[in-house]
């Protein structure tokens, strides 16, 4: 099992800034990749970005291009968030996962609200 635990989020004005962390723990050996999906209410959870273990190549929703930006702490097994430009419509839950090999499933945290307002 690996297990997640998020810190991060909270309320900000639109064009503020949020930075998410994620800390993993457990069976932390042979992660292959970590990152961010949210789900807004009404909505279906949506990816946002995640973190190919390996060799740290990130990628990105087109919604969150250029204003997301995803890093990590490799040793730390940490994956980080910094959201930039927050617009009302990033508005959500968001929620942590790892793929783990070997294991046949994801990874959830238990998620943390952004709420920008508008």
């Amino acid at each position: 099992q690996v297990h997640l635990v998020e810190s991060g989020g909270g309320l900000v004005q639109a064009g503020g800034s949020l930075r998410l962390s994620c800390a993993a723990s457990g069976r932390t050996d042979r992660i292959l990749a970590m990152g961010w999906f949210r789900q807004a209410p009404g909505k279906e959870r949506e990816f946002v970005a995640r973190m190919r273990w390996s060799n740290g190549e990130p990628y990105y929703a087109d919604a969150v291009k250029g204003r997301f930006s995803i890093s990590r702490e490799r040793t730390r097994y940490t994956v980080n968030l910094q959201m930039n430009s927050l617009k009302f419509e990033d508005t959500a839950v968001y929620y942590c996962y790892a793929d783990r090999l070997g294991s046949d499933t994801t990874f959830w945290g238990q998620g943390t609200q952004v709420t920008v307002s508008s």
